[in-house]
């Protein structure tokens, strides 16, 4: 891949990059056609699946994360990939593996407090990928907010020549962000799931009519929350967009994040208010 990606930055051949934990789905998809579009037809689309074991924590769910090889490679290929990069945990980090990649002010947070030591596993990840891929351009999700925002810092501090995108969530009908994890639900929680996205736009609706203090806010959509029977609340944070600082009072263009299990079951998601 590296020797691969070398050829490509001799020949002046824009790539972009998008890293995935694999079993596929449309928001995935969206990743890939945009990365399409940053560099036409006469670039380069790099997909990589890596299950990642460094950004789980010990009591989490790595050996049941949802893995279907054959399936992402024909979808890749349905979807105009043109490489799709599949390395082993092995190959990331062979034996007597050390060194780690830490950012330490938009990690701390939300994903990085209820996830101690995930973003230095996604960091640290992201930044092999970037460097055996060498890309222009990477894509990622929006429903990562806080961990494309650690992406972005990483790649300022570190002088990756690198662009990073952020892609919108892709959503069902009913609002609920797509995501891997989504096939753990009995139909019961997937039912019950809508909730991530119904609290979202409770806030909005309260912030579109004027400023509310933060905590206030959080009683209220607790409460909407955990009126679903196999719902329990994480975390919901209010926060500035740009820096990821709490916010003591929620307004329209502050941002809302929020994780919420159903059953065994972590979700996430944010918005713009």
């Amino acid at each position: 891949m590296q020797r691969l990606a070398r050829e490509w930055q001799q020949a002046n051949t824009p790539v972009a990059f998008v890293p995935t934990m694999g079993y596929l789905h449309r928001g995935h998809f969206s990743l890939i056609g945009k990365a399409r579009s940053c560099v036409g037809r006469k670039g380069k689309v790099v997909v990589s699946i890596f299950v990642n074991p460094s950004q789980f924590g010990p009591a989490e769910d790595l050996s049941k994360y949802p893995r279907d090889l054959k399936r992402d490679k024909r979808l890749c290929t349905e979807a105009g990939t043109d490489v799709l990069f599949t390395p082993t945990p092995q190959q990331m980090y062979p034996g007597g593996y050390s060194t780690w990649v830490t950012e330490e002010t938009l990690s701390k947070g939300m994903e990085g407090a209820s996830r101690p030591t995930h973003f230095r596993g996604v960091a640290t990840v992201v930044a092999k990928l970037f460097q055996v891929v060498m890309p222009n351009f990477a894509i990622f999700g929006a429903k990562d907010f806080q961990q494309s925002a650690v992406v972005r810092r990483m790649v300022r501090d570190l002088n990756f020549p690198i662009k990073i995108i952020l892609s919108p969530t892709v959503r069902e009908a009913d609002g609920l962000a797509l995501s891997s994890r989504n096939k753990y639900l009995s139909r019961e929680q997937r039912a019950q799931a809508t909730v991530l996205w119904r609290a979202l736009q409770m806030a909005k609706t309260r912030t579109a009519k004027g400023t509310i203090p933060s905590g206030l806010l959080k009683k209220e959509l607790r409460k909407l929350i955990e009126a679903e029977p196999e719902a329990r609340l994480d975390y919901i944070e209010f926060f500035h967009p740009d820096t990821l600082e709490l916010a003591d009072e929620a307004r329209t263009g502050t941002h809302l994040a929020l994780a919420v299990f159903l059953g065994k079951t972590r979700l996430i998601d944010n918005a713009k208010l």
